[in-house]
Formats: structure tokens, C-alpha cells, sequence
């Protein structure tokens, strides 16, 4: 469950007569638009497509017509590889995306974008082959597919139509079914169901042998789930014509907390041969297989599986023409594991790097496929973040948390533990490394400067040039009101971060009025230091001091501060929420008699939960799309932190929402999309009528087949407007 909502938007000036204004619209918020859609001033590049060398880099148009090869240090155009001005036997007028094959022969280009899901999509894809200029659609059978990847020779694409895998051989232009009893809310080949792409962020179950031989997949057979609908309206946002008059529903397989999951397979397909064969794998506590990819030699396939409570990990290897596996690593933790445990693990020719957390941070270790660990690579008081590989030096190169948790460090450390840093240690930086580690596109920003991306060589950690850089000259940015970073005593004498925004024109001498903002979801972090302009902001510039504090549960400080949550979500971020906001009323230029919490997704489960306390300070709460009883959630990231239902029925009790009815003193307002497929309007609707059967009653907006972000056709803007007004009119 990644539910963070991230808004990065321009900033301008906003009066401060706002917050006493009682508005009616969007219209009553003339900037508000600037802040949702930005304002172009953070530096961003596209994904880094680097040449197999590492010598160069891909680059496609601003104008979707050609793809180009620019030297990696000069920038400059050195070869057209793709010009829709001038393909062979198809045209297109743009394309929206592209992906180049291993030896560089063939390019796979799109158009036509179709979201399934978050992450998912269908497009109309296309192959162009540079040596003849022949561009030609992927399959003319199946016009949308999904998830296409070539085969390492660049001779085979495997794509998924249907729910069924097929195979494209570029030789003879010719189509193989590698499966058939793929079936809507049945059966699933090759592409995740809902629950794997939204929990372990994958959009593509299948991978190619390196001898081209055999493509492996997973099999999800969700005949079992139960199905979840919500209705589709008319609605006036891309208005669906066809329920202008009824409405329609959408159905989809869905498995909330204790239920019935798919049932997944590892299976291969022989290119050769044309046989199928089931992997079956050892032992029985495999709920889940997160990922499936080779570890550089055919007769190794990597196969990563975990238990349903997910506090084990064993990584199996398999042949996939024999069937046998030997299992090559188990982790296990007390609590749950980490996703970068079994999302991110790196295989490389000899060895493999895993994440763990078994010293209390999350650190790197490398193995030998025997199962032998060769080495503990990183270790220290401090969480990694990301790890981005290692070069022939056995030099690995990553992200951490080494010199704070609200930091992030990019650093590299050579074979005998010499750590060099290559970014600042104050702020945040990650990277993109080319192949062959000898380049990396460096991003960094902390809350004062704007990100700036430099493209480094790893010879010497020097820059080679700029990528990108922030219009940090714009006048209006000195008026932006910066994060002040603080630490804060919680129950125990724990010390939590925080961060404050002043409102614009800040005079100590006046009282202002407080928004509490939080996430708090279980690994998360808000408060970071980095570039961050968004709708924090804009409450400040409208007159309302903005407090975040990351409380316990949260990310970046080691596994202590994660698994005091476990099992029992809710009460300790709410006990640490409420002493961020008793802090807040302490502040000389605070009014403790005006504060107020926002959250969105697990940011508005717990604005509910603190504000359903009965020490809560809060004059207003405002939740947009939050779950209200981990019973409806999905059962991956539920149980994760919770266990099931079964197992722990009073824990799902105490974090419940709806157990705290009763306590609610202030006015809340819930805001969500009807057509939010992750955390279901179930959630809202069920809150709000528990509540009203017990004489009392909440606010409450929707946003008619909006999914959860709640995003186009002014929605967005909306969501911001509705909820400043109603601190200002509740906080008055």
C-alpha cells in the first residue's frame, strides 16, 4: 500500500484574508490552480536510457516523432535511430514511449495508453527495426497489448493480450499462444492481479532465459477471490455516455483482509518445444511469489517467495527444464520483512545483493548462489535505501539514511569498507547509474535549494555536466515559506522530527491558526529534507501555521522505531499525533484553540483516529480517501502489520476507526472517489453510517468516478479549496 500523495506545484503569493474567507468554489482560490498543476520549477529529466555501453544515452523527442543517441558527456545528438517522418509500411503521428532492445536492432514504440490499474497499462504497440526503417504493429490479432519484453537476442517479444501470454518472433513476423485459459476474474498469465501490482509494485510477471530458450511466468488464478463492484456513473469528467441514464459497475477481484487470495504458479515455456511445465515449489508456506527473474544462467531461476504473515523469505532456485529447485536463503524477522527484501534484490553474474534487516537497519549482503553470504556490504546505526549495484572493482554504490534520518546520502564503498560519499550529507540526493557504473545522473535538493541533476562520473566523483536545474531565479520563490526542521519529545521521551511552515508575513506577536499534516503509514516519512513546494505551502500562505511530525512506525530509523506498530496500527501513531499537536499549542504564536489535522489514504485513517481521541485537541479533521477499518483493505498490506483478521481480532478492533465513534468531539470532513479502486468509498460510506446510527454525523464530499488520487477536470483543486475552507470556517 503506497498511498502517499505527493503534490510538487508552483508557488505563488496568496492573501491571507483567505482564512477568514467562506468560500463557494474553486473560484474563490485564483491561485489554487498553480499549485496543483506546477509551475515548472523543479529540475526533472525523463528516465535515464542508457546505451548498453554506458557510452551513451536514448532520448525520444519532446515531440513524441523521433528517437535520438546523444553522446553521454556532451549532450549533443550523434545518431538518429527513429524518425516517424520517415518509417517504412506504417505511420504514426507520435509515439508516448519506447524501449530498446539488448544489441540495439530494434526499438518497441507506443501509443495509445490505457490505465488498468496504478501502475498497469495496455498501449498499441509498434516494432521498428533501425537497419531496414520497417515499423509494424506488435500483433495484428490483438490490437492493445501489455507488458511486452524482448528476448535477449532481440528475436522474440513475449506480450500479454487477454490475460493469455503470446509470443512474437521478429524473424518470421510470425505469433505463438504460449497460453490459453487466461480469463477476465479467472485467470491471469503473465501480468499481476490488482493485489501484486498496487502491494509488490510489479506490472510484469514473465522473464527470458538468457539463451533465449525459455520464458518463465506467473499464473494467478483468482477464480476464489471474492469480487468487489463499484458504480460507474455518467459522471462529467470524460463523461461515460453509455449510464446517462442507469449507471454501470465495475467488478474486479479484490481479496480484503482474511480472505481468499490467488493462486499462483510458476510456470516455463519451452520456445523450442512449445511444452509448458509447473514449477512446483518446496515446502508450505508459500502465500506468495513477489518476483520471478534469472540469475544470469539459464538453469537459475531466481524465484522469491514469502509466507502469508510475510516475516519469511525464501529464495529459491529453480530449473526451469528439470523442475528442481533448492531453496538458497531464508529471512525472517519478528515483525514484517521490509519489501526491499524481496522486491529489490539484485542479481548479478557471480552473486546476488539482498536487503535485510536482521541487525535492527536495513543493510546490504552479498551471496554466492550457493547460499553462501560473501559479504556484509554496509552496517551501522542507519537504514539503505536504494542500492544501485556495483562495478568489475567490487565497488557497490547506494542510498542511506547515514547522516540522519531525514538525509538521504549517496555513497559508494570499495572492497576493503572505505565509504566515499558522493552528495552532500545534508538533504536528499538519489541516483541513476549507467550499466557499466562509470556514470550516474545525480539529483540533489534539501528544503532551501531547488533539485539540480548532474550527470557524474564515478572516476573521481566528478560532474561532467548539468542534465537539468530549477528556475530557482524566479522572484516569487523568496516569498515561499520554508520548512523549519525540529525534534519533539513523545510518550517515553522518544524524539520525533518535525517540521514547521510559517505562514507568509510571519509576525510572532499574533496567534495563527494550525494544520497538523501526516502520513504516518508504517515505513513512510514526510518529513525530509528536500525541495518540496505543494499544498503545505499554500495553507501557509494563506494564513495557517503547517506542523508535520513523523511519529513512531514510520520510515528511516531503523526497525525499532518501524515495529512498535505491529499489530496493533493506529495507537501509537495516534498517541504521537496528538503530542505533535500538544507541541503546536505551546508555540508563542500558535492558537491552541484552533488546530486541526489533514491526512489522505493512511493519512486520513489516522487524522480520524486522532481526532477520535479523547484527549484530541483538534477543532476540525479532514480525511480525504481513508481506510476506516483495516477489515476492508486489501490482504497483503493488512496483514502485513496486522495479521489476519483470525489471528487478531482485537487488534483489527482497537484499530478500527469505528470503535471511536463515540469520542469524535470536532467536525470532520471525508472526501473521496467513487471510483477509488484501492481504498474503496466502502470505507467512507460505512463510517458515515455507523456514525449516524448513533445520532451524530459528518461531512462529506464526493468526487463521481474519481479513482484515489482524485485528480482532473479541477478535482484536485477542489479537494484543496473544500478543505482550506473548511479549517477556515471551523477554526475561525
Amino acid at each position: 500500500m503506497k498511498l502517499s500523495i505527493i503534490f510538487t506545484a508552483a508557488l505563488l503569493a496568496a492573501p491571507t484574508a483567505l482564512i477568514n474567507a467562506q468560500a463557494n468554489s474553486v473560484k474563490d482560490y485564483p491561485e489554487i490552480e498553480r499549485y496543483v498543476t506546477g509551475g515548472g520549477i523543479s529540475a526533472s529529466i525523463p528516465p535515464m536510457n542508457y546505451t548498453a555501453d554506458g557510452t551513451g544515452l536514448i532520448s525520444m523527442s519532446a515531440d513524441g516523432k523521433r528517437i535520438v543517441r546523444l553522446d553521454i558527456k556532451t549532450g549533443k545528438e550523434v545518431e538518429t535511430l527513429m524518425d516517424l517522418n520517415n518509417t517504412r509500411e506504417t505511420t504514426l503521428s507520435h509515439i508516448e514511449g519506447f524501449k530498446l532492445c539488448d544489441n540495439g536492432s530494434k526499438i518497441l514504440v507506443w501509443n495509445g495508453k490505457e490505465m488498468v490499474y496504478r501502475r498497469s497499462y495496455t498501449a498499441r504497440y509498434y516494432v521498428y527495426e533501425l537497419r531496414s526503417r520497417l515499423l509494424k504493429p506488435l500483433s495484428e490479432e490483438h490490437p492493445r497489448q501489455q507488458s511486452p519484453i524482448f528476448s535477449p537476442d532481440g528475436r522474440m517479444i513475449a506480450f500479454v493480450a487477454d490475460n493469455n501470454i503470446y509470443i512474437k518472433k521478429l524473424d518470421y513476423w510470425s505469433e505463438v499462444a504460449v497460453t490459453t485459459d487466461g480469463a477476465k476474474n479467472k485467470v491471469i498469465n503473465g501480468v499481476p492481479d490488482w493485489t501484486y501490482e498496487e502491494e509488490f509494485a510489479t506490472t510484469c510477471s514473465m522473464c527470458w532465459s538468457p539463451d533465449n530458450l525459455v520464458l518463465c511466468f506467473l499464473k494467478y488464478n483468482e477464480t476464489d477471490v471474492p469480487s468487489f463492484s463499484f458504480p460507474l456513473y455518467e459522471g462529467s469528467c470524460n463523461p461515460i455516455k453509455q449510464y446517462a441514464l442507469y449507471p454501470g459497475s465495475f467488478t474486479y477481484k479484490y481479496p480484503v483482509a482474511g480472505q481468499q487470495n490467488s493462486k499462483v504458479s510458476v510456470h516455463s515455456y519451452d520456445v523450442e518445444t512449445r511444452k509448458l511445465k509447473k514449477m512446483e515449489l518446496p515446502g508450505s508456506q508459500t502465500e506468495y511469489i513477489p518476483r520471478i527473474e534469472f540469475g544470469h544462467a539459464p538453469d537459475r531461476l531466481m524465484t522469491v517467495t514469502l509466507n502469508r504473515a510475510q516475516n519469511r523469505m525464501e529464495l529459491l532456485c529453480i530449473n526451469p527444464k528439470s523442475t528442481v529447485s533448492r531453496s538458497v536463503l531464508v529471512e525472517q524477522w519478528k515483525a514484517w520483512l521490509d519489501p526491499d527484501t524481496y522486491e529489490n534484490i539484485r542479481f548479478m553474474p557471480e552473486s546476488f545483493v539482498v536487503f535485510s534487516s536482521r541487525s535492527g537497519y536495513k543493510h546490504l549482503y552479498e551471496y554466492s548462489y550457493a547460499g553462501a553470504q560473501l559479504r556484509q556490504i554496509t552496517s551501522g546505526d542507519y537504514d539503505v535505501t536504494a542500492y544501485y549495484g556495483s562495478n568489475t572493482l567490487g565497488t557497490h554504490f547506494y542510498c542511506s539514511t547515514a547522516s540522519g534520518a531525514i538525509n538521504r546520502t549517496v555513497s559508494s564503498i570499495d572492497k576493503k569498507g572505505k565509504v566515499t560519499d558522493l552528495s552532500p550529507r545534508n538533504g536528499n540526493a538519489s541516483a541513476s547509474f549507467s550499466p557499466d557504473m562509470a556514470y550516474y545522473a545525480l539529483t540533489y535538493s534539501n528544503s532551501t535549494t531547488p533539485p539540480k541533476v548532474t550527470l557524474m562520473s564515478t572516476s573521481g566523483n566528478k560532474p561532467v555536466r548539468t542534465l537539468a536545474e530549477s528556475r530557482s531565479s524566479d522572484p516569487w520563490l523568496k516569498t515561499v515559506p520554508l520548512p523549519e526542521f525540529f525534534t519533539m519529545d513523545t510518550e517515553g521521551g522518544l524524539k520525533l522530527n518535525g517540521y514547521i511552515i510559517k505562514p507568509a508575513g510571519f509576525d510572532p506577536s499574533k496567534k495563527y491558526p494550525v494544520i497538523m499534516y501526516q502520513y504516518q503509514g508504517p515505513g513512510s516519512q514526510e518529513v525530509l529534507d528536500r525541495w518540496h513546494i505543494g499544498y503545505e505551502n499554500f495553507f501557509a500562505k494563506s494564513g495557517f501555521v503547517v506542523v508535520c511530525v513523523d511519529g513512531r512506525g514510520t520510515g528511516g530509523r531503523g526497525r525499532a522505531f518501524q515495529d512498535v506498530v505491529y499489530k496493533r496500527l493506529g495507537h501509537y501513531e495516534t498517541i504521537d499525533q496528538i503530542a505533535a499537536a500538544r507541541y503546536a499549542s505551546r508555540l508563542p504564536y500558535a492558537d491552541p484553540s484552533r488546530i486541526g489535522i489533514f491526512g489522505w489514504s493512511y493519512g486520513g485513517y489516522e487524522a480520524i483516529m486522532a481526532a477520535s481521541h479523547p484527549d484530541a485537541p483538534y477543532a476540525a479533521a479532514v480525511a480525504v480517501a481513508p481506510v476506516t477499518d483495516w477489515r476492508y483493505y486489501d490482504t497483503v498490506y493488512a496483514e502485513r502489520y496486522m495479521l489476519t483478521p483470525q489471528e487478531n481480532e482485537s487488534g483489527y478492533n482497537d484499530a478500527s476507526c469505528m470503535t471511536y465513534i463515540n469520542n469524535r468531539r470536532c467536525p470532520l470532513l471525508i472526501m473521496h472517489g467513487t471510483a477509488d479502486d484501492n481504498v474503496h468509498l466502502f470505507n467512507s460510506i460505512q463510517y458515515a453510517s455507523v456514525t449516524e446510527s448513533r445520532g451524530r454525523w459528518i461531512d462529506m464530499l464526493l468526487f463521481p468516478n474519481m479513482n484515489h488520487s482524485i485528480n482532473g477536470c479541477n478535482s484536485r483543486e477542489v479537494v484543496i479549496a473544500r478543505l482550506l475552507d473548511y479549517f477556515s470556517r471551523n477554526m475561525k
